[in-house]
């Protein structure tokens, strides 16, 4: 007599849930952490603040994409450490909890915990400068696109090191790199017109490039737009496919 089966996608993620409220717990406890993750941006902003008022608009909407983004390398760090130091992820990969939903699980409790320090700034954002909903509707569209990019490339990242001292130093690099010196905190047209095509397939730079352009600070032609938004769109669904196909892998060669 065959007994009925839960369908596929919900076999793919199982555990999910589990982990999640894990990673939440354990995430909830790292309140020094949560404060310095808005240290570059607090100190970017006071730059702004006082040399340049009129791009505040700008510095913001880049100073809460910058965050969703770092969560990539806090997910890193994360990943590595259960892995290298505590030595535990066999035994969370040899429970019911699946590959990919240990992944996803790990990145959503790690962006539900640093979401806060995100809506604080956000609050201080729509009181300095205030921004109309369609603006904020894109924020947060794009915010989530370059969050799942960064946690799915920061967890693929995280695979490659044995040790965690050097992890610390290309983590900073990579994430620091990408998520400033593109135009992310500035206006794109400050940037180097050879290399603006470059920023706009760049998640974080692509995401601020089309927020820029909602409120008037940056104007792009079409084809720009339609470049940035389908670099952003079609970068993080292959990225995250990328990963669950990784999460997998890795448990076979274990």
């Amino acid at each position: 007599m065959r007994t009925s089966e839960a369908p596929p996608s919900y076999r793919a993620f199982r555990g999910l849930s589990a982990f999640f409220w894990t990673e939440v717990r354990v995430q909830s406890h790292e309140s020094t952490a949560m404060a310095t993750s808005m240290v570059v941006q607090g100190v970017l902003l006071v730059f702004v603040f006082i040399l340049d008022r009129s791009l505040l608009p700008v510095a913001f909407l880049g100073a809460i994409i910058f965050s969703m983004f770092t969560m990539g390398q806090r997910l890193l760090n994360e990943a590595a450490y259960i892995r290298i130091d505590h030595k535990v992820n066999e035994l969370y990969l040899a429970s019911p909890l699946t590959p990919e939903a240990y992944f996803l699980g790990m990145a959503a409790g790690v962006m539900f915990v640093y979401l806060t320090p995100v809506v604080i700034l956000f609050v201080l954002a729509e009181a300095v400068v205030g921004y109309a909903l369609p603006t904020v509707l894109l924020l947060v569209g794009t915010g989530m696109l370059v969050w799942l990019f960064s946690a799915s490339f920061g967890y693929v990242f995280s695979t490659f090191f044995r040790d965690n001292r050097a992890i610390w130093a290309y983590a900073s690099i990579v994430f620091n790199g990408f998520g400033v010196l593109p135009p992310v905190f500035y206006p794109l047209s400050y940037f180097p017109v050879a290399l603006q095509p470059v920023a706009l397939v760049l998640p974080p730079s692509a995401a601020t490039a089309l927020l820029q352009v909602s409120i008037g600070a940056t104007s792009l032609p079409t084809g720009a737009i339609v470049l940035a938004a389908g670099a952003l769109v079609a970068e993080t669904v292959a990225m995250f496919l990328f990963t669950i196909y990784w999460a997998r892998r890795k448990v076979r060669e274990a």
